[in-house]
């Protein structure tokens, strides 16, 4: 379809906004009729006039999302753009999820605007919208700079998809937060969000992890158990940390991806899944790549929509939003109910929050205990600001300075429930535990040793005969050297 000399209806009761987005179309080779309120509008759609409608979400007399299905009954067809200077995720979600065509944040650049609308002449839209879906206002993604506004789009338009999407970002910055959205507002939404950190899981037990056991497959194994696929069936499987996960796992995951069914650990039986994969990590994967520590085959399988999550130092306009969510959520939490002064919102904005959104949302359940006061001063932000930087050196300070075995396995174990999000870990636990304590153990005695199997089974304590046997259970590569 040519995208020259086609007619477009553009509303917004902005005389401004109007005239500037009049021209640039013009400029483009299109005919344009403005309207400032939505009446009009309605009634030259009605007559079956134009061939495109452009619509600001606030008109004097009505909301353009709210014509987006009236429009549509009329003109099945009719592409809509919707432009907004509510520029929240919920706001384009709900364009999309109502069929709108796309969606531009006010303020907009014109190059994108005439780029958008010869893309959406050159398609038809899509058939009328199903009754409107709820959202939730209350989901956490907040933020209303240019990054975030294409993190909205790109959330949009991947709700009515299945497509395998990588979220990338520093710690803290709401990483699942991205995964959630796809999932609560897709239409995926009726089906399970199942999350599992690799990072949190000991390499041994990934795989039983992700794809189940059958009983008896491994020392502990006393009852078969559903891995995170099973589980998901039907919903979504958010992959956080995927960089963490081990080759081994790599492999399997990549032919799950590549076939669409997997066996569990120990089982013989071939099993399909249905579940959309939206992964997840802080790390450089292409480094990881070129390291030999992360396979590209699946890096471009998991790859397919990249999603770039901005570190808060590089969306600071959205401070002041966000600390008055935390606030909002301190007082529900029970914390005194709180306000920050204009200097304590401009001290926030001077720091590189090297814990982002996560640090941003502690930091402020601080204030709100500290603070004498109802509005919290600069002062006192300051203070708390230099007091985290302070701890902050004194952990690189003491970073590596062991605490004791003890203390390792405890934070390890610690991390390890907490990623199953308040289920409990398959039964056997105690044995696998052992098993993944047990062959770091074997292998760098072993080493140390350089191989001498004599003198590893002394150091360690064990017959020799014990660890051979050892040595054959956990798989283990003997180092060069003597071997007896």
């Amino acid at each position: 379809m040519s995208t020259e000399k086609r007619h477009i209806l553009v509303a917004d009761d902005d005389t401004g906004i109007r005239t500037v987005v009049t021209q640039a179309l013009e400029r483009a080779g299109h005919a344009v009729t403005p309207f400032s309120d939505g009446k009009s509008l309605m009634q030259w759609v009605e007559n079956h006039e134009g061939d495109l409608v452009i619509t600001d979400v606030v008109l004097p007399d009505d909301n353009g999302l709210d014509m987006i299905p009236r429009i549509q009954a009329v003109r099945p067809n009719m592409p809509i753009i919707v432009m907004s200077a509510q520029s929240t995720l919920m706001t384009a979600v709900r364009a999309s999820e109502l069929g709108a065509l796309d969606y531009l944040p006010k303020p907009f650049d014109i190059n994108k605007l005439t780029s958008v609308v010869s893309r959406a002449l050159e398609v038809q839209a899509r058939e009328a919208a199903t009754e409107p879906v709820a959202v939730d206002a209350s989901l956490p993604i907040i933020g209303r700079s240019a990054a975030m506004q294409d993190i909205y789009r790109t959330i949009a338009r991947l709700l009515p998809t299945d497509l395998t999407v990588m979220v990338v970002g520093e710690s803290g910055t709401g990483k699942e937060l991205v995964a959630r959205a796809l999932h609560d507002f897709g239409h995926r939404s009726e089906g399970p969000f199942v999350a599992v950190n690799m990072a949190a899981i000991p390499r041994e037990l990934i795989e039983s992890e992700l794809f189940g056991h059958e009983k008896g497959a491994f020392t502990g194994a006393v009852h078969s158990q559903p891995g995170r696929f099973a589980l998901a069936e039907g919903g979504t499987l958010f992959l956080d940390e995927i960089g963490d996960m081990p080759p081994e796992a790599q492999t399997r995951l990549l032919r799950v991806l590549q076939e669409g069914e997997y066996t569990t650990v120990g089982g013989q039986v071939t099993k399909k899944t249905n579940v959309r994969i939206v992964a997840a990590t802080h790390r450089d994967l292409r480094q990881l790549i070129a390291d030999g520590r992360f396979r590209e085959d699946l890096f471009f399988r998991l790859n397919v929509v990249p999603i770039r999550i901005p570190p808060l130092r590089e969306r600071l306009e959205d401070i002041s939003e966000l600390a008055a969510y935390f606030l909002s959520e301190s007082a529900e939490q029970g914390l005194p109910a709180r306000k920050l002064s204009d200097g304590a919102l401009a001290a926030l904005a001077q720091h590189q929050w090297p814990g982002n959104i996560r640090e941003l949302e502690h930091l402020i359940q601080r204030l709100c205990i500290l603070s004498p006061d109802d509005v919290i001063g600069a002062d006192l932000v300051a203070a708390e600001l230099r007091a985290g930087e302070a701890a902050d050196g004194e952990a690189v300070a003491t970073e590596g300075r062991a605490n004791g075995l003890g203390e390792a396995v405890e934070y390890h174990l610690n991390r390890y429930f907490q990623a199953h999000r308040g289920h409990l870990p398959s039964p056997g636990l105690h044995d696998r535990i052992l098993r993944e304590v047990e062959r770091p153990l074997v292998e760098i005695t072993l080493a140390a040793t350089n191989g001498n199997q004599i003198k590893a089974a002394e150091v360690l304590g064990l017959n020799r005969n014990t660890l051979r046997k050892k040595i054959r259970e956990l798989n283990i590569d003997i180092p060069r050297g003597r071997s007896r």
